[in-house]
């Protein structure tokens, strides 16, 4: 079912343009990480950037996995992620 799996290190390859805009349209604030480290981290100015520029700079604040299947975004490895990619 899954045969072809390509990972991708955020932190180090970024996340493509296009699938930033679909992640942000889709999950909208639920797609910033807001307990991370980095989040943490950020000046209360750094914080108050638009998100698409906050996940442009510090891709590590997207919470993650971001999984694309079939053209559908799905969002952590929650039960209805798992359900929806019939993995349980």
């Amino acid at each position: 079912k899954f045969s072809e799996i390509t990972f991708v290190d955020v932190r180090s390859e970024g996340v493509p343009e296009e699938v930033l805009h679909r992640a942000l349209g889709q999950f909208g604030d639920s797609l910033l990480n807001i307990r991370s480290t980095t989040w943490r981290g950020l000046t209360e100015d750094e914080r108050c950037k638009p998100q698409m520029e906050l996940l442009r700079t510090y891709p590590a604040l997207m919470k993650r996995p971001l999984i694309e299947w079939n053209g559908v975004l799905y969002l952590g490895w929650g039960k209805d992620t798992q359900s929806a990619l019939g993995v349980s």
